[in-house]
């Protein structure tokens, strides 16, 4: 589930019922490939159900401590409203699921 250059999401012109490999469609506006789509993502973030209402709008951390993670995006088993980044769910840290995963990145 991909945004394509029109917006829309591929899942929602083709039945994909898989991930797909990097690099599989076009890039966005920025040059980025594969921000959204095939899993939702983990972030370090614990859930706070007020998350934003207190946290300063750059680089909010959220709660110290929790008992439940952020996940972040949506993966090829979620409907195409679900396929932007701000989407955000949460889950029990030790969940396992084929649509769930992580982005690798460099600081």
């Amino acid at each position: 589930m991909y945004l394509t250059t029109n917006g829309r999401c591929i899942r929602s012109l083709w039945t994909m019922v898989y991930t797909s490999p990097v690099g599989s469609f076009p890039a966005n506006g920025y040059g980025l490939y594969d921000m959204v789509g095939n899993v939702c993502e983990w972030c370090w973030d614990w859930y706070g159900s007020n998350y934003y209402a207190p946290l300063p709008s750059s680089n909010p951390q959220g709660p110290s401590s929790g008992s439940l993670r952020v996940l972040r995006g949506g993966g090829w088993f979620n409907f195409a409203v679900y396929c932007r980044t701000a989407n955000r769910y949460y889950y029990n840290p030790d969940h396992v699921s084929s649509g769930m995963g992580f982005r690798v990145v460099q600081l």
